[in-house]
């Protein structure tokens, strides 16, 4: 015969086991929730990130460069001894030493720098607020398959953008970690991917005259 202790006892231990399961399955939801609505900010955030980098180099082309030290035109290379002198005009492409060849000029955004300054006040409401304009990078890289010489210079642009981290808000590690898992790399932030754009210089300018 079951004795009224025993009932109450069994009883308990069905509620402590209840109580066990509810923990676990709450935990995981609220992982799940959390890590839905974090993960889905980094996604935007990284959409947008990719449309900004892509504006700033579109902007960049048709604008003087951001860095010192670009050249305004493409001037001439070393002739070879017994070789017609290339004339105004000639493409850069039609011989290895009609332009002369550019050391490559990189440097970070700078507000001193109008074009960066222009750039950085289009894309920054499209970034997180701890960025800055320091976290682009731009890169004049000659290309001897633009321009002419004597022409205006026009070398493939490159844009970075490296932003800082991104800040998780909710404690993703510690909620997989009362949801089961026995340990959790995810820390309160997560890198981004580097964005990059390169686009070739526009030239508007036509003619011949040097």
């Amino acid at each position: 015969m079951i004795g009224l202790g025993h009932i109450i006892v069994g009883a308990k231990r069905e509620d402590g086991g209840v109580l066990v399961e509810f923990a676990i399955v709450i935990s995981l939801f609220l992982f799940i929730f959390f890590a839905m609505l974090d993960f889905g900010r980094l996604v935007y955030q990284t959409t947008l990130s990719e449309k900004a980098t892509y504006i700033a180099a579109r902007t960049a082309i048709v604008r003087p460069p951001a860095c010192t030290g670009v050249p305004d035109r493409h001037t001439a290379g070393v002739v070879p001894t017994g070789t017609p002198t290339p004339r105004f005009g000639t493409s850069c492409s039609a011989a290895s030493y009609v332009c002369s060849a550019v050391a490559v000029v990189s440097c970070s955004g700078d507000a001193a720098s109008p074009t960066a300054n222009e750039i950085w006040t289009r894309i920054s409401p499209m970034l997180p607020p701890n960025a800055t304009i320091s976290n682009l990078q731009f890169t004049y890289a000659f290309d001897s398959n633009l321009g002419f010489l004597g022409g205006p210079y026009t070398p493939m642009v490159t844009v970075d953008l490296n932003l800082p981290d991104f800040a998780f808000v909710s404690p993703l590690g510690s909620l997989a970690v009362a949801a089961g898992a026995p340990s959790s790399s995810l820390g309160p932030n997560a890198a981004f991917a580097d964005f990059s754009v390169t686009l070739p210089a526009e030239d508007l300018n036509l003619g011949e005259a040097g």
